[in-house]
């Protein structure tokens, strides 16, 4: 009972980092020690074991599909899902900086953790893992698209977003935001479907959520594969990706562009379209009239405040780490 208590916090964790775009649940995955077996579980869930529920009963195929493993942990990160959705968020928007700069230490703790399960570096692994910090980092910088709101587009965002939950350093919902999708799956719908419940957002979620498995089930056969034959290289893949993302996560930022949705309703929110990393003494906050930005006023860089979430972000996962050696 224990193990499946630590398995649903561990899937609570994953969906919580979900909700922060340029934090990836796959890196809570990998350094909680579950990321293979969610893999192998996930590729073993193949046709032929329907027919083992008809021949041989529920018991047989929940055994098979590795039940209580999924049960537990998909469990946990719908919970972690909702709740990031209503208490993440709102921080996010409160303590921005203090928020960001505890997931930088988290994956810079991440980087370091996932870089020493590589034994011995070759020339190709220096390669891969420059070469995948460079598409890592092109992602943060990238502007996000208008976005298309038609259900075979909410389909092919579910699919990218669980692809990309699946790749530590790689965040699906940062990828939704560069599609254009993030305020119209995660807020105008997710949100409102569980605050108030109407038919037309229940289909949004339901295509986004059937991308969602169409992605997981063809994704994790190939990471499977990769892992199994090439695995530092992979592993070095994957550090680089995390690398990358440092960008996403870097607490002090100029905001240089923004959308205002819903301009001048209660709902009106604000997208960022562009924004560059800067030091805290060069730290800016915007003044905005309505839609634009017309100015930029001195910030307050909560320097102290940050430096301690940074340190508490990269202990916790030390922690974690330690915890998980223990637990194997």
């Amino acid at each position: 009972m224990k193990k499946n208590i630590f398995l649903a916090l561990k899937g609570m964790a994953m969906g919580m980092a979900e909700v922060v775009p340029g934090v990836s649940g796959g890196t809570i995955a990998f350094i909680t020690g579950i990321y293979e077996e969610l893999l192998n579980t996930i590729k073993g869930f193949t046709p032929d074991k329907l027919k083992l529920l008809k021949d041989e009963g529920f018991a047989s195929f929940w055994k098979a599909i590795n039940g209580q493993f999924i049960f537990y942990l998909f469990g946990g990160m719908a919970l972690g899902l909702v709740l990031g959705v209503f208490t993440i968020a709102k921080l996010l928007a409160s303590y921005p900086i203090l928020v960001w700069s505890f997931f930088f230490g988290l994956i810079v703790a991440s980087v370091w953790h996932v870089g020493k399960q590589i034994k011995k570096w070759s020339a190709l692994e220096v390669v891969l893992l420059v070469g995948s910090a460079a598409i890592s980092y092109y992602i943060t910088i990238a502007a996000p698209s208008e976005g298309l709101q038609e259900l075979w587009f909410v389909f092919l965002a579910g699919f990218i977003a669980i692809c990309a939950l699946m790749l530590p350093g790689v965040s699906g919902s940062f990828l939704l935001l560069l599609m254009g999708m993030y305020q119209y799956i995660v807020t105008d719908n997710v949100k409102e479907l569980l605050s108030n419940f109407n038919t037309d957002s229940l289909v949004i979620v339901a295509v986004f959520a059937l991308g969602c498995l169409a992605g997981v089930l063809s994704f994790s056969r190939v990471l499977s594969w990769t892992f199994k034959n090439y695995e530092a290289p992979t592993l070095a893949v994957l550090t680089g990706f995390l690398l990358g993302s440092l960008n996403k996560v870097w607490p002090w930022k100029h905001v240089e562009h923004i959308f205002v949705k819903h301009l001048g309703e209660a709902k009106e929110s604000v997208v960022v379209i562009t924004e560059k990393s800067v030091l805290p003494g060069n730290y800016e906050v915007y003044i905005r009239e309505g839609a634009d930005i017309v100015g930029y006023e001195a910030g307050d860089t909560y320097l102290i405040g940050a430096v301690v979430m940074m340190i508490i972000g990269f202990g916790l996962l030390i922690a974690m780490d330690k915890f998980s050696k223990e637990e194997n």
